[in-house]
């Protein structure tokens, strides 16, 4: 993509709308507050606005009652719409204390998307985690947090359940073996965490395979966990929003959006799938490790 990742105005455009909603405010109001027209906003909020200004967007933020850090976070997002054009395509976001704890860019983006494919080497996806082993994760990765803190990570992990229990939302998770036998939080939080699984995997629109130990194919292990987001039509542009690819890092994230780079994840994808086993088989692998893990 010749102009630069369109991912920070992507996420631009989903905070102002999550904050105009917030304050109950239609979008005719909203470009009335800054004297552009609704259908300016509109563009604005599907990531398609050609070059917002750094007044208008402060000006969104005084109607919709921002705080000062959401306010930090809109401006911040704005620079990096701004920057991304010299980029090549992708976008790399580190984590940063500003940002505010109930959204981050992924979580953007997941809360949108209608379709996500993961492949997970070693832990299991989010989704999928019950807060006994989230917890464990936590604390792991940022021991000194204070617990509250904990607990609303937790809380917003939670949020996240509810595209699960939408039927136009499908998900299909391809996990390594590993990833099941990895004992995070040992006999007492495993078996409880492969029977969520194995919950989770009778609804209609969840898959889940594993692939085995004994799979021939090495791309899993070539490629490392990744995410793949597909999406539908935006609302005002009638556009459909591109595929995303997500790369989870220790200090930040990378988003992948040029056709190329997504076509290679896809492929990889299919190929894992080929290697995994179906889903009855998973059953019980999964099964069997609950089981090992209990004795």
């Amino acid at each position: 993509m010749a102009g630069g990742s369109t991912l920070p105005k992507r996420a631009l455009g989903r905070e102002l709308r999550r904050l105009r909603e917030r304050s109950g405010t239609n979008q005719a109001a909203a470009a009335r507050a800054i004297e552009v027209s609704p259908q300016t906003i509109g563009r604005l909020e599907d990531g398609h606005a050609s070059r917002p200004t750094t007044l208008q967007i402060n000006g969104l933020c005084d109607r919709y009652g921002a705080s000062d850090e959401e306010r930090r976070f809109v401006l911040d997002l704005l620079q990096d719409s701004r920057t991304a054009k010299q980029s090549g395509g992708g976008w790399w976001r580190a984590y940063a204390d500003q940002i505010p704890a109930d959204f981050n860019h992924y979580l953007g983006l997941e809360e949108v998307a209608t379709r996500v494919t993961t492949w997970q080497e070693t832990l299991l996806p989010g989704l999928m985690q019950i807060p006994e082993y989230r917890r464990e994760m936590i604390w792991t990765e940022s021991p000194q947090l204070a617990p509250d803190d904990v607990e609303r990570r937790i809380a917003v992990s939670e949020q996240r359940l509810k595209n699960l229990r939408d039927s136009k939302f499908r998900l299909n998770a391809l996990l390594s073996e590993a990833v099941l036998r990895h004992g995070v939080g040992g006999s007492a939080v495993m078996p409880r965490q492969l029977n969520h699984l194995l919950a989770l995997g009778e609804a209609a629109n969840v898959s889940i395979r594993v692939v085995p130990f004994r799979a021939r194919s090495l791309v899993g292990l070539l490629v490392r966990s990744f995410v793949l987001l597909e999406f539908e039509v935006l609302p005002n542009v009638r556009l459909t929003e591109p595929p995303v690819v997500y790369v989870e890092g220790f200090t930040g994230s990378l988003y992948l959006e040029r056709r190329e780079e997504v076509t290679q994840y896809r492929a990889a994808a299919d190929e894992i799938e080929r290697v995994a086993l179906d889903e009855q088989e998973t059953r019980a692998l999964i099964a069997k490790v609950a089981k090992e893990f209990k004795t």
